[in-house]
């Protein structure tokens, strides 16, 4: 069954290098499709208008759209991860050439912004312990790339 909704990311002429990039990234990942412009569209005859890919089995398409519209923090991606070497790899190779910001957020070399956060945390905050809860995101409200074992500590009390 097709997946019923799927990230569109508006690119300016570097949406195959995006999608390589990306899929050079996450395991389980590849090209799925490659659409070129004909000449009848806006963009240049024999360029790639559009890319279909997977990330680890979810679905995006990159469109090389023009400079229009740029990515903003409004909009990201959160990558979960079982363990801290998980958590560095991932912050690593996707804030090579991009930012790397606070809280587990970062922006690739595209723009593109991104959460890296642990599983860890992601169940701490949705068990209901508020008191547990707070204490642990004052801990990320601290980070850059978020340390696991600083947050275990912090949810133990």
């Amino acid at each position: 069954m097709p997946q019923k909704i799927s990230p569109f990311l508006w690119f300016d002429g570097n949406a195959e290098e995006a999608a390589r990039y990306y899929v050079s990234i996450f395991k389980n990942s590849k090209i799925t499709d490659v659409v070129l412009y004909t000449g009848a569209e806006p963009g240049p005859k024999g360029t790639v208008m559009t890319i279909a890919f997977e990330l680890d089995g979810q679905k995006f398409t990159g469109i090389n759209g023009g400079p229009m519209f740029k990515f903003t923090e409004a909009v990201s991606f959160a990558v979960h991860c079982k363990d801290q070497a998980e958590i560095d790899e991932m912050w690593e190779k996707l804030s090579a050439g991009g930012e790397k910001g606070p809280c587990g957020w970062l922006k690739d070399k595209f723009g593109l912004s991104w959460q890296v956060v642990p599983d860890f945390l992601i169940e701490t905050l949705t068990q209901g312990d508020t008191e547990k809860s707070a204490r642990v995101m004052k801990e990320v409200m601290k980070m850059g790339k978020l340390d696991l074992a600083t947050l275990k500590a912090a949810a133990a009390g």
